[in-house]
């Protein structure tokens, strides 16, 4: 495994495709871009559909490609449509991620059709890609910040074999394209931070290791209580974990997104404590 996958430099960001596009999104894209413009290439020649198409491939071939508008053919619309058609599936699949999103921009600002920002945010959502396509524009929707802490708590974990085994697999549940598991990412997030406290004080029960590390590490009373209430007892029914995963309770990717990055961002905090206190592990 290279130094980038184990530290989850490489892991993290293709997991939530922030700076990527796997194969499986740029699909999905293109269908979309397909059915919802395209496919009209088949409409009949000299119909109303096809002359309004034949308009925005026009308004497409001179403003996103920014190409010569005497090198497009005018001999029908249809003839304009399969051009341009041609060459935006040539260029789609060959441009660079964020320039694929600058298309889907672009055609979603023409107003095309109504339902095509639901369907691209659908396909957006289902291969975990980092991105959503909100009133037009494309916004990232995981905070670089938020990547960080994962990253980071992955670079922590590298030194600790349990701790990066459970955040790993909590990103692997998470990630999942085809079945994502997110019960079970929201289960390895905590028991990485299970395993981290077990760690720096040497206590089995999180809540016991809370109650050193509120001494140890001079964490203020409320900040530990915070953190006790939102992780639970590791044992007591009554935790919020377990009422958390419940199978009367749904967990959604929200919900894991959420866990993952709170789970992470504790990591890291705890270790800069223990830095700053010059402590090492129990």
């Amino acid at each position: 495994m290279k130094f980038s996958q184990r530290i989850g430099k490489t892991a993290v960001r293709e997991a939530l495709q922030i700076e990527s596009m796997d194969q499986a999104l740029e699909n999905r894209l293109w269908n979309v871009i397909y059915t919802y413009f395209f496919s009209l290439v088949n409409v009949s020649m000299g119909s109303t559909e096809a002359t309004v198409q034949g308009v925005q491939c026009q308004i497409i071939w001179e403003n996103f490609f920014v190409k010569r508008i005497d090198e497009l053919p005018y001999r029908s619309d249809n003839m304009t449509l399969l051009m341009v058609y041609d060459y935006t599936k040539e260029w789609f699949f060959k441009a660079e991620w964020y320039e694929r999103y600058d298309l889907i921009e672009f055609l979603t600002l023409l107003d095309l059709n109504p339902e095509m920002e639901d369907q691209i945010n659908t396909a957006l959502e289902r291969e975990k890609s980092g991105y959503r396509l909100i009133d037009g524009h494309v916004v990232q929707i995981t905070a670089e910040e938020e990547i960080v802490a994962i990253e980071d708590a992955f670079s922590i974990a590298s030194q600790w074999e349990p701790v990066h085994t459970h955040l790993q697999t909590a990103l692997e549940f998470f990630a999942n394209r085809k079945n994502p598991d997110y019960r079970n990412s929201v289960k390895e997030a905590i028991s990485a931070v299970e395993s981290f406290c077990r760690i720096i004080t040497g206590k089995t029960k999180l809540s016991d290791a809370l109650i050193v590390i509120e001494d140890k590490f001079k964490i203020h009373r409320s900040l530990k209580s915070a953190f006790d209430k939102l992780y639970g007892y590791t044992s007591d029914s009554g935790g919020i974990r377990h009422a958390l995963l419940e199978d009367s309770i749904p967990v959604t990717m929200e919900d894991a997104r959420f866990m993952l990055i709170s789970c992470s961002a504790f990591i890291n905090y705890l270790k800069t404590k223990m830095d700053h206190s010059n402590t090492s592990p129990a």
